[in-house]
């Protein structure tokens, strides 16, 4: 007579039980399998997986509308989960946080700043570009998300240690760094210095690149670097008469050296800083607001601040203080932590002393950015530099220059992003000082128009950001209490990017939230 695959399944069910029955919808492709997961695909949550079982959604909360919350909600949702997510903040996005004219930075001493920017003028508070192989670039796409090229390397840009006698372009410290390496090791080649690791043919091959590489002389010459238009012109290369000024005399490998510029070239090498780049059009933020739309606003209650959290014997409770200061209790079947570790570690609960222990132990790292607005946009118009970062020993850390609104009047420079101690140092001082420091700073690479042609200014000291209190964290190792939370303790499971290789990083979050999702959603298909 045959079987419908519903027949199937549920003779499956009644033969073998809930194993057997999960086992063989994910043999068929049904039902996410551990296989799968362990393989980092991922097979979202259908609501075909519950008629089929002829089971029902769960109710899930989800603690912080971060990136994770809410990629959690939305996979969980794509299934029929009844889902609410419990954010202390008056936004989503927790760290994926742009600040455009109007919007308010209040740091837990206090201090408030209203951002005073012009229209289209934002700045991302928080993460700020995507590298092409984050998942996070698939969520755009499946969002509808718009994106841009994030210019991340600019040759244009500059170096500065302080030294130098002046500030050098990207170009030209790659240019007279890889010169005097190639230079070095091709009469080191030449000479016999390397006979032991190199066949005669080897050689060639080797002096033929670094040839191409450094731009260096022949061996008549013993292969000098004397530097070439790679490094730049004091004047460009015109019309007529004009072939161009390349700039002045070449400085001595000690010289090079001594200023430093060539452990700054590494940063383009980095799996997940290496061009290109991308952002979303008009902010970060456009991220979690198509997150919180597709997920419904009515599931998001904004201003709760969980206060304890219970693991029952069937479930979970949360009680939590809503925007009026009310307490408040929630129950549901399950629960996910997205909340930072620190932060969970300071929230009453009964998950036990292995978990308390396990979020604290973490070390929390920080971070900091001011954004500083423009009455010009004299970066490109005097500097050429369209986009890119400028890299320094100062202790801004970096200067980013913006990757959108070129040509237009305005604009918006990250006056510093830094890191650790010189973090620390900013977010001590009062808002008006950080600006003052800043800028005294940054007139060091580009003059008294850092100054004179400044409209307004907002900072972020991330350590004092409440709800969040820090920039990321790090593991002292990938053993013991991160294996333990990368488990569920009882009906709670916890998910972030601390709980991932990708820490700092959004996509790192989202493989986070998946992986949760996927163990969530197989241990209700597989229980009664």
């Amino acid at each position: 007579m045959g079987y419908s695959r519903r027949d199937f399944l549920s003779a499956v069910g009644v033969s073998g039980g809930a194993g057997a029955l999960f086992a063989t919808m994910g043999a068929l492709g049904l039902a996410p399998s551990a296989e799968a997961a362990a393989k980092g695909t991922f097979d979202p949550p259908q609501p075909s997986d519950f008629s089929l079982t002829r089971r029902s959604a769960k109710k899930v909360v989800i603690l912080g509308a971060g990136v994770a919350g809410l990629a959690t909600a939305y996979e969980l949702g794509k299934a029929g989960y009844d889902c609410t997510i419990l954010e202390a903040l008056d936004r989503v996005g927790g760290r994926n946080w742009t600040i455009r004219g109007g919007d308010r930075v209040t740091e837990l001493d206090g201090s408030t700043q209203v951002a005073k920017f012009g229209d289209g003028v934002y700045l991302n508070a928080g993460p700020a570009r995507l590298a092409q192989w984050m998942v996070t670039m698939d969520y755009c796409r499946e969002l509808g998300v718009d994106l841009e090229v994030f210019t991340n390397s600019n040759a244009q840009a500059y170096i500065y240690h302080q030294s130098m006698p002046a500030p050098v372009r990207w170009r030209t410290a790659k240019a007279d760094m890889y010169g005097y390496i190639a230079e070095l090791l091709s009469r080191a080649t030449d000479t016999g210095a390397l006979d032991a690791a190199l066949t005669a043919q080897d050689k060639e091959r080797l002096i033929a690149f670094l040839s191409s590489f450094g731009a260096v002389g022949d061996k008549a010459s013993g292969f000098r670097y004397s530097g070439t238009s790679r490094r730049g012109y004091s004047l460009n290369p015109g019309a007529g008469d004009q072939p161009g000024t390349p700039l002045g005399s070449v400085p001595s490998l000690s010289e090079v050296l001594a200023c430093g510029v060539g452990q700054r070239l590494s940063f383009e090498f980095g799996y997940d800083q290496a061009m290109l780049m991308f952002q979303p059009v008009g902010g970060m933020d456009a991220i979690p607001t198509a997150f919180a739309g597709k997920i419904g606003r009515q599931r998001i209650r904004l201003r709760s601040k969980v206060t304890r959290i219970t693991d029952l014997r069937d479930g979970v409770e949360v009680e939590y203080q809503d925007r009026h200061g009310r307490t408040q209790k929630i129950r549901a079947d399950m629960c996910v932590a997205a909340m930072p570790p620190h932060v969970l570690a300071k929230t009453a609960h009964n998950l036990g002393t292995e978990v308390q222990a396990a979020l604290a132990t973490p070390s929390v790292a920080s971070a900091g950015k001011i954004g500083l607005e423009y009455r010009r946009r004299w970066w490109e118009t005097d500097e050429d530099i369209y986009g890119g970062i400028t890299a320094t020993d100062l202790d801004l850390a970096t200067i980013w220059y913006p990757s959108y609104g070129y040509g237009t009047a305005r604009g918006l420079v990250v006056g510093y992003y830094n890191f650790g101690a010189e973090a620390d140092a900013y977010a001590a001082l009062n808002p008006a000082d950080r600006r003052r420091r800043a800028i005294e700073q940054g007139m060091k690479i580009h003059g008294a128009k850092y100054r004179d042609d400044l409209l307004s200014s907002v900072s972020v000291a991330w350590k004092l950001q409440p709800h969040i209190e820090g920039a990321w964290v790090s593991w002292p190792s990938r053993q013991g209490a991160y294996q333990l939370l990368n488990e569920p303790a009882g009906h709670v499971y916890f998910a972030g990017d601390w709980l991932s290789y990708m820490i700092a990083w959004q996509s790192g979050a989202l493989e986070s939230a998946r992986k949760v999702v996927t163990a969530l959603h197989r241990r209700v298909l597989s229980t009664s």
